[in-house]
């Protein structure tokens, strides 16, 4: 019986972390265009977000050294609603791995789960802006639902 339960732990925190993640950024999204529309034109800017999220950028307000190391750099992928590629599928690979980690008492794998995926998005971190604050907000949310999931599970079931 325990271990079905620490089977449906697992999968609900995969599963169901993803909608509580898309929330939490649409959440997000929606905060920053009331802050933008509440500045008022004169108090913002239209690039003060960085760049589009589609990775386009603002020609006329990049500064020479943003301008020098995008072309530098190639171009990232960034799909056209701005999620990051594979972000659905590394957030659940993400969410079973905090499970796991915490059911399995080895809550310094955490850190290294933290440090792969940031290591692989570094490139298109780098590049946007926009994409480096979706980055960080999925990814505290998606951790956050898991620990909030795993834990308490751990404290019943495994002592």
């Amino acid at each position: 019986m325990q271990a079905l339960w620490i089977v449906l732990v697992i999968v609900v925190a995969a599963v169901a972390g993803w909608p509580v993640t898309a929330g939490v950024l649409r959440l997000a999204r929606t905060a920053d265009v009331h802050g933008a529309a509440e500045a008022g034109p004169e108090e913002h800017s239209a690039d003060d977000h960085g760049p589009d999220v589609r990775g386009t950028q603002a020609s006329s307000t990049v500064s020479e050294a943003a301008s020098e190391t995008a072309a530098q750099d190639p171009p990232v992928e960034v799909t056209d609603a701005g999620v990051l590629r594979g972000g659905m599928v590394i957030g659940i690979l993400e969410r079973l791995a905090v499970v796991v980690a915490i059911l399995a008492d080895q809550p310094v794998a955490i850190a290294y789960i933290v440090a792969i995926k940031g290591l692989g998005r570094y490139p298109e971190l780098k590049q946007t802006p926009a994409a480096s604050e979706r980055f960080i907000i999925g990814t505290l949310s998606s951790m956050l639902w898991a620990a909030g999931v795993a834990i308490p599970v751990r404290w019943l079931l495994l002592g």
